[in-house]
């Protein structure tokens, strides 16, 4: 059987989340269950994040409250959370519930000084220090922790990240205790010799602290398809043991901090794109090809306002 690789679909909040118009919840609720009947691995649906900065996300406990008794087996329902504060705000959502509509929480910080300022108003060790409470209440709860790392390519800001910076926010986070090492490839403009070159960075950085057998459900890689590469660097990946990716159905999203007053921030890769370069390369994803198909055309409705 071919070996298989999971992946999250986030285009219900890194998707949505720098739409102009608000999107009404019954709409993010339905896309979030079109995905779970694609079958992807894992849903990231919403962010207890402030209004004040993404108030395209200020629904997010009411997105998960309508999704109750409604996810599909062996589908994973995640959010973000910034700190203490939302991360309180996400086990309210489950205590009210009397279930776990959310399954893993995530957090997240940068590899450019620039770039975190400007997306959470704090340097990056700051970003790790009030991740502590939030990696306190998760282990607290038994909740599985991601730990973003934006910019792992280049910043929008800064240009060109070193690999060993990006090694290094990795190895603090996984040195406060987070699950997950999510690498993001923020603003497009990785290619599969840059990409490759920050993974093999990160992976002989964090090999000293867990060993290769754990680099499967440890790693995952988010890529951004600006200038058409992120199938290219999807395929580098792979060659590398990378077995987790991210997208976006559609191909919707970016983050609203890598915009510039030219230029909108670019989407994620699409979620289509990504399985069918998979399946490409000899691996398995477990999804339905038209149940995506029809979660993707949702996802563009939801851009087009229709």
């Amino acid at each position: 059987m071919p070996e298989r690789v999971r992946i999250t679909d986030v285009s219900p909040r890194d998707g949505l989340q720098n739409e102009p118009g608000l999107i009404p919840t019954a709409d993010k609720v339905r896309l979030v269950e079109l995905l779970g009947a694609a079958g992807v691995d894992e849903v990231e649906v919403s962010s207890f994040v402030s209004p004040k900065w993404v108030p395209q996300l200020a629904d997010a406990a009411d997105v998960f409250a309508a999704l109750r008794g409604r996810k599909p087996p062996g589908v994973a329902h995640s959010a973000l959370v910034p700190n203490e504060r939302g991360m309180r705000a996400a086990l309210r959502v489950n205590e009210a519930a009397g279930e776990r509509l959310i399954d893993k929480v995530a957090v997240f910080t940068a590899a450019s000084e620039t770039f975190c300022r400007r997306n959470t108003n704090a340097t990056i060790a700051e970003t790790l220090e009030r991740f502590a409470p939030v990696l306190r209440l998760a282990q607290e709860s038994a909740l599985p922790v991601r730990g973003y790392v934006s910019c792992a390519v280049q910043c929008p800001y800064e240009g060109p990240i070193a690999p060993q910076r990006v090694a290094d926010a990795a190895a603090r986070l996984l040195d406060l205790g987070v699950d997950e090492i999510d690498l993001g490839e923020t603003i497009g403009a990785g290619t599969p010799d840059s990409v490759s070159a920050m993974l093999e960075a990160v992976m002989a950085r964090l090999g000293t602290a867990r060993g290769r057998a754990a680099w499967p459900p440890l790693l995952t890689l988010h890529l951004h398809d600006t200038f058409g590469r992120a199938a290219e660097c999807v395929r580098a990946a792979l060659r590398l043991g990378v077995r987790s990716f991210d997208g976006a159905a559609g191909g919707l999203g970016g983050c609203p901090f890598a915009s510039t007053p030219a230029r909108r921030a670019p989407g994620n890769v699409a979620t289509e794109t990504l399985a069918r370069v998979v399946v490409e390369e000899g691996y398995a994803v477990g999804l339905n090809g038209g149940a995506l198909a029809t979660a993707a055309a949702h996802a563009r409705g939801l851009r087009a306002g229709v």
